[in-house]
């Protein structure tokens, strides 16, 4: 953002896909320590993204790290990042906030536009993070739509569900987790115009984030930790970019070794997906 710029900061957002309320905050930097440890923590949750607070905090340890459960869990929460495994609560949605029903238990995903989902998470920069928000087709593993912000605000997911919707229009299910940028009423409400099924996971449902978790492993190893951004825009392009080699050129062992692309335009996988 170029606050001197003769276009109008709405303007400025709309063409570097920004929300505009997250474009105001004005970021502290953290210590680099803290931002080393985000992403020890992020590397350790990528490679077992099992493992609770106390047992990154044992990894940690065997890395050298010095640092209790309560800073490990405070940065956790942070990052936007749980142990993927079967709990109560996978994210604590906002007060007052309406959670819906899980939709997909023993559903037969079998076409592209049956069910999408949408998920978070951080990108390290020097300074502080980027949050990334994606809006993915669960048959063909494409990424429809995504979305960068500096603030975990509801703004930049709605904006990516928006385009998502004007590119490909309305799938039958949306499905995503509990999280307060999700249950709130802006985010649903655009669901809803759109007369879309709103799918929520609830006790158990662990395994409905391995598609994405997937995801975000591939990115941050193929892409980010490669790169260490040092802007917004070069994080914005570099993202983009390897987005579009995913959806085009990465062959996937489960898709039977066709590209997303290929799969959402309508060449199938040798076996359906199902929800359990």
């Amino acid at each position: 953002m170029d606050k001197g710029h003769q276009l109008p900061r709405t303007r400025q957002c709309k063409l570097l896909k920004l929300s505009r309320s997250g474009s105001y905050y004005e970021s502290v930097a953290d210590s680099a320590e803290e931002l080393e440890l985000c992403r020890l923590i992020d590397e350790i949750h990528l490679d077992m993204p099992f493992l609770g607070s106390r047992r990154i905090v044992d990894e940690l340890s065997e890395r050298g790290w010095r640092v209790n459960r309560k800073r490990v869990r405070r940065l956790m929460g942070k990052l936007s990042i749980t142990a993927v495994a079967p709990r109560p609560k996978l994210s604590l949605p906002a007060k007052g906030h309406k959670v819906y029903p899980y939709l997909l238990r023993g559903l037969a995903i079998t076409r592209p536009k049956q069910v999408w989902a949408a998920d978070i998470t951080y990108i390290p920069m020097p300074k502080g993070f980027l949050y990334l928000a994606v809006v993915m087709d669960w048959y063909s593993r494409r990424v429809l739509s995504w979305r960068l912000s500096n603030t975990m605000d509801t703004g930049f997911c709605v904006e990516a569900v928006e385009e998502a919707l004007a590119l490909y229009g309305a799938p039958e299910i949306f499905n995503t987790d509990q999280g307060s940028q999700f249950t709130s009423d802006d985010f649903t409400g655009v669901l809803k115009a759109a007369k879309v099924k709103i799918s929520m996971d609830g006790k158990g449902r662990w395994m409905d984030n391995v598609f994405v978790e997937r995801l975000w492993r591939s990115l941050k190893y193929e892409e980010v930790y490669l790169k260490a951004y040092e802007s917004t825009a070069e994080a914005r392009e570099g993202i983009g970019n390897w987005i579009r080699y995913y959806n085009t050129r990465r062959r996937h062992q489960g898709l039977g070794r066709r590209t997303p692309d290929e799969v959402f335009a309508g060449n199938p996988p040798p076996r359906e997906s199902r929800a359990a």
